[in-house]
């Protein structure tokens, strides 16, 4: 187990942000990190970064999504939300069906470094037969 003595946990002051948080109470939320000195003071030498956040309803509940947003100003962070968040919500989707469709497969390929047991999957119930192994 690690000690937290070993843990390099110091701050970057050259990488320091402000977060500003902008919603319209409806669809989602902007996130704009503004760079800053370590007097607090705006840095004009790095840019401004904004990010999406939106939520799409699951079986299990309200699944959030974060996505970064390609402007220069929060208009244009606001302009370019929709279109944003669509291809974030659709990739997001897509691999939800990838899992989906993994889980259920229910494929156990010894040597393949995932299931129980270890790298092989299941452990050995004993010698020899019963079991479907796939190259």
């Amino acid at each position: 187990m690690a000690d937290a003595r070993d843990l390099d946990i110091a701050m970057d002051a050259q990488s320091l942000y402000r977060e500003e948080i902008y919603t319209d109470r409806k669809v989602g939320t902007i996130r704009v990190m503004v760079p800053v000195t370590t007097m607090g003071a705006t840095d004009p030498a790095r840019p401004v970064l904004y990010s999406g956040e939106a939520q799409i309803m699951t079986q299990l509940g309200p699944l959030p999504i974060s996505f970064e947003i390609e402007a220069k100003t929060l208009a244009e962070a606001v302009e370019r939300y929709a279109d944003t968040a669509k291809v974030a919500i659709e990739r997001t989707i897509k691999e939800l069906q990838e899992m989906r469709r993994q889980a259920a497969s229910g494929l156990v390929i010894p040597g393949a470094g995932g299931g129980l047991g270890g790298p092989g999957g299941l452990p050995p119930m004993g010698r020899g037969g019963g079991k479907i192994q796939l190259p």
